[in-house]
């Protein structure tokens, strides 16, 4: 399935993970796509990528304030509409981006699609009449698109909760890898150590101490490996030393050379926010244990092939790991489910096909 048509795509940043997906969906645009995005704040530790298929203009990005009042406006936003001149465009459904209502104007001007990529609209925690304003707000802002692609479908029932036409709503589940090519090897059925694994940026929201201090409360004391580096790693190693002195800090590693870690393992548990290695994880065969999140984890971590516990949850964190470890041959299981959930329904091929099939619809 392929887009008949020039494509331009709006982000705040472009980061490196996002960029397989970016690649792909340029090559299903007959006239080629251009991604218009800027800089990220040095805080938040983002790294860029590069694009090989698709274009990449840069945006200069101005950020405004911190936190729940950050806003974002992107400087050249319709120079660069007017340069590239897409037949539809895609763009972050989000109301903090200032320059937004103006390229949305801009293409709907000219007879001329806009959709709103997104992860839904969570309800708000703010006194009822704040929510009510606020719903209201995030729904005429929604109004104004075509159509609404959601990472997930919880995101996808939020946006109809504020009156958006179901029909109108595409669900691309979030993914960073392609679907798997190869099986991973069996793992042994009956095992006398268990291996759980962690991948990723060592930064406090990742909780990583938490799961140190966890595997101490399992039985016959697991092998724990953490792959990644980041600026917790210094104090996460002091940790260790006494809440779980063999813990093995192997660094950062990246493509191949994760993969002799991702074998070894019987368990992936990431017990904080993020976790782009989630799918990894799946694609090789493992069980995994996460903390639930934004509505991305809903439709990947299921009963069928791991758990989701509340985040900031110590005690479920620990007996949740203590009922994973308990039965290996179950874990296999598992693990054999979340190798069929990558393969068969979450990967780029299907987040890139839900993408296309949102364009023709409105073009």
């Amino acid at each position: 399935m392929e887009f008949p048509g020039r494509l331009g795509v709006q982000q705040r940043v472009l980061p490196s993970y996002r960029v397989p997906f970016l690649d792909m969906l340029a090559s299903t645009c007959e006239g080629g796509m251009s991604l218009f995005a800027g800089q990220a704040r040095a805080v938040e530790s983002i790294a860029s990528g590069e694009l090989q298929v698709a274009k990449h203009a840069p945006a200069q990005n101005i950020h405004l304030f911190n936190g729940p009042f950050y806003f974002c406006y992107q400087r050249g936003l319709l120079n660069w509409l007017s340069d590239w001149n897409p037949d539809a465009l895609v763009v972050e459904a989000n109301p903090r981006y200032l320059s937004t209502p103006a390229a949305i104007k801009w293409m709907q001007a000219r007879g001329r699609p806009v959709i709103g990529w997104g992860l839904g609209a969570p309800p708000s925690n703010s006194p009822h009449f704040l929510k009510k304003w606020g719903e209201r707000k995030r729904g005429a802002f929604l109004s104004r698109f075509d159509a609404l692609i959601a990472y997930s479908q919880r995101g996808a029932d939020e946006y109809a909760a504020l009156g958006f036409p179901r029909e109108k709503i595409f669900v691309a589940h979030n993914a960073v890898a392609a679907a798997p090519t190869a099986r991973p090897d069996n793992r042994p059925r009956t095992i006398d150590r268990v291996t759980i694994l962690f991948v990723g940026r060592l930064q406090a929201r990742k909780r990583i101490g938490f799961l140190l201090r966890a595997c101490a409360e399992m039985p016959n004391s697991p092998r724990f490996v953490i792959v990644g580096d980041g600026p917790e790693r210094e104090n996460l190693e002091a940790l260790a030393k006494q809440a779980y002195p063999s813990a093995e800090f192997i660094g950062a590693r990246h493509g191949e050379e994760l993969k002799p870690y991702f074998s070894e393992a019987d368990l992936f548990v990431l017990p904080g926010t993020g976790g782009l290695a989630v799918q990894e994880a799946m694609s090789h065969g493992l069980p995994v244990i996460v903390a639930k999140g934004d509505g991305t984890q809903d439709d990947l971590v299921r009963a069928g092939n791991g758990w989701q516990i509340p985040p900031g949850d110590d005690e479920a964190l620990i007996s949740t790991m203590r009922e994973a470890l308990s039965d290996v041959s179950r874990l296999r299981k598992m693990g054999e489910e979340s190798y069929r959930i990558v393969s068969q329904e979450i990967n780029l091929e299907k987040m890139v096909a839900a993408f296309v099939e949102a364009l023709n619809s409105v073009s």
